[in-house]
């Protein structure tokens, strides 16, 4: 069931939701995801940001959590430089929270020991399990859900690469304003709208540092698949225009790496 205050921002962002699809199919227009998020960062009046989707739902304690882990990570480093102020790292990095989909019926997790015993229950899975599982596998997955039951402090558990098995990952994470921006010719019925984005930070050798408490929940439900011909056209065009237009660009504007892949 769910928490009576949960009932407010669920009510909230259902009728958000539901006057832009009313407004989206009456002028019969795509989803411009890559735009908002564009200026969510731009406009942003913070350092840090987490460019996220309505449906996504960060876990509780979040911005606590993660601004004290920044803190012990840039005094970390000011012990290592031996200074008084921090030297700043020449490896690029953002922070990754693992996304999962909560059944309509649930509550979101409180806790990551909550996540772990719906997951086990099969009452939340792995976002896109059942859609795109390549496009948000996180590394390591299995010992991320086994680490940090407990309560204690937000951590990087295991810094990934966009490679290999992961090549194709797309996953969301807490950066600035300084990384690559979204492609704005990509839609959301279009599909593949990080991917680009994905590559950009790949050939610039970006660290995507996990993290051990922190997550993503999507509501509302378990998404499966649907077959959707409009859908499936929009997706072919996007995936024309990626290799015809928008590869050939990435590659003159950020060059090439070995394993990097749009």
């Amino acid at each position: 069931m769910t928490h009576p205050k949960d009932e407010t921002m669920l009510l909230y962002r259902s009728l958000i939701r539901c006057k832009f699809v009313f407004l989206r199919n009456r002028k019969g227009l795509v989803y411009p995801v890559n735009v908002g998020r564009n200026i969510a960062r731009e406009t942003a009046t913070t350092h840090y940001v987490l460019p996220s989707d309505i449906e996504l739902y960060p876990s509780p304690g979040l911005i606590g959590a993660f601004l004290d882990f920044m803190r012990r990570e840039k005094q970390a480093e000011m012990n290592a430089s031996g200074g008084s102020l921090p030297v700043p790292s020449t490896v690029p990095r953002v922070y990754v929270l693992p996304i999962f989909e909560i059944a309509a019926n649930m509550s979101q997790p409180e806790t990551k020991a909550e996540l772990v015993k719906m997951l086990k229950n099969g009452s939340a899975i792995p976002f896109h399990k059942k859609l795109c599982p390549g496009c948000h596998a996180v590394p390591k997955a299995k010992e991320w859900q086994e680490e940090s039951l407990e309560e204690g402090e937000m951590n990087a558990f295991h810094v990934g690469k966009r490679i290999g098995a992961f090549a194709h990952w797309e996953p969301i994470f807490i950066g600035t304003d300084d990384e690559p921006p979204y492609d704005e010719r990509l839609s959301w019925e279009g599909k593949r709208d990080k991917m680009t984005q994905g590559y950009a930070l790949c050939t610039s050798d970006y660290e995507f540092r996990i993290l051990n408490r922190a997550f993503l929940a999507h509501r509302p439900g378990i998404k499966t698949y649907k077959n959707d011909p409009k859908r499936s056209a929009l997706s072919a065009k996007t995936n024309t225009l990626i290799k015809n237009v928008i590869a050939p660009e990435l590659k003159v504007l950020y060059g090439t790496r070995k394993g990097c892949t749009v």
